[in-house]
């Protein structure tokens, strides 16, 4: 018997139970879609923390500490650039857009009757705004006229103005009392949103001076930067600014390249390291839907061993009228196979929709991956073979004369 009139055999037995194939396919559909839409959930996370990280700054280095001086005892200081360290590399690094610095506090705010207490202040400096591509909504943001005089100047985030003002448009103007000191509200910063763990809205920005002067105990750092932002003014130029950096940091801090005690950390080292930890969960996602297409499988083999069953009778028929053993395993193998590639095929088309319809109407966001595709259909097919070639042996083995005689 030719291929061809194995292959419409084949399909003819699958139509005489049209519903339990459809019910047989839906462990492979099921699998195949989950595979598509894990993924693509996965990849719409890795993608959504690198959007974000890479809004927060173009080019962006971040210069931080990496150890203390004298490890952990007694009497260490910090490694750390200082804010009069700022200017000297201002003035010195090339290819450069921009530089800052920051420094935080935790303060309670209090404007009028209102108290928010357990604040993020941000001590920082005049090129902040551009350096972390961040938008004043309304007034204006520090400037260095705030930091030479150490200004009791601050800068609302948008949901912090809103939480002690009502309306953020009517904050600039306004005084506020952070932590024991007043300060005039001179600005209120655009939305922004969380990006990590970092709430953007509910910071507030104040002069760095002002920071060292009033919230910063000079016998735990005194003045030392807790990060400074360096602004590559390209991404061509990042690998040039980066050596520059190392070695004035190097040159300021007086160590030497075997004991830096600093890091400069970019957006892709920081991209690289969310990815290692979604790694981790995408793969276990993988394998729970790899687990949905094998119990499909089992369910293929489960059914055809049925269908065995209860067609020995036929078998015996068509061996009888001269079907061979091979041509009887491979009816019911391309009966399994065909069970597993249409299911594919609907778990395919499952998965993009269901991947499409998350990310327009859920929370997450989704990006499929093409690979995802062939791979999930790929795996349908070798399920099909996999764990139908045993009900289809079954079938081969069968003698022809007991099976004319099964009732």
């Amino acid at each position: 018997m030719n291929f061809r009139k194995t292959l419409k055999v084949a399909w003819e037995g699958l139509m005489l139970n049209k519903v339990r194939s459809f019910l047989t396919t839906l462990g492979v559909i099921i699998g195949v879609a989950a595979v598509i839409i894990m993924l693509a959930i996965s990849a719409g996370a890795e993608a959504e923390i690198a959007d974000q990280i890479n809004a927060l700054g173009a080019n962006l280095i971040m210069v931080m500490p990496s150890f203390q001086r004298g490890g952990f005892g007694q009497g260490s200081q910090p490694v750390s650039l200082t804010y009069d360290n700022l200017a000297v590399l201002e003035n010195n690094l090339t290819n450069i857009s921009g530089i800052s610095a920051e420094q935080t506090t935790s303060q309670d705010v209090k404007a009028g009757s209102v108290t928010v207490s357990g604040v993020t202040i941000i001590g920082t400096t005049a090129g902040f705004p551009a350096v972390r591509e961040l938008e004043v909504a309304y007034g204006r943001f520090v400037i260095e006229q705030d930091t030479d005089r150490a200004n009791k100047v601050a800068v609302l985030g948008y949901d912090i103005a809103a939480e002690l003002f009502g309306d953020p448009s009517v904050a600039v103007g306004q005084t506020i009392k952070v932590g024991s000191t007043q300060h005039m509200v001179v600005g209120v910063m655009a939305e922004k949103g969380t990006v990590g763990n970092t709430d953007y809205d509910a910071q507030v920005y104040i002069p760095i001076t002002v920071v060292f002067k009033h919230f910063t105990n000079s016998r735990f750092g005194g003045e030392n930067l807790r990060v400074v932002y360096v602004s590559a003014a390209s991404r061509e130029t990042m690998d040039d600014v980066m050596n520059q950096l190392n070695t004035w940091v190097m040159q300021i801090l007086g160590t030497t390249s075997d004991s830096l005690g600093f890091m400069l950390m970019t957006q892709d080292s920081i991209i690289d390291t969310q990815s290692s930890t979604t790694e981790t969960f995408r793969n276990l996602l993988a394998w729970v839907a790899a687990v949905s297409l094998v119990v499909g499988g089992i369910g293929i083999m489960n059914i055809m061993l049925v269908s065995v069953s209860e067609r020995t009778r036929e078998i015996g028929l068509r061996q009888a009228l001269g079907a061979r053993p091979r041509d009887v395993r491979l009816q019911f193998l391309l009966e399994a196979i065909m069970l597993s590639l249409l299911g594919g095929l609907a778990g395919v088309i499952v998965g993009i929709g269901g991947s499409i319809v998350f990310n327009a109407l859920g929370s997450m966001r989704t990006e499929i991956v093409p690979l995802s595709i062939p791979l999930s259909f790929g795996a349908a097919a070798i399920v099909g073979i996999f764990f139908g070639y045993y009900p289809a042996n079954q079938a081969s083995k069968l003698d022809p004369i007991v099976a004319l005689r099964h009732e």
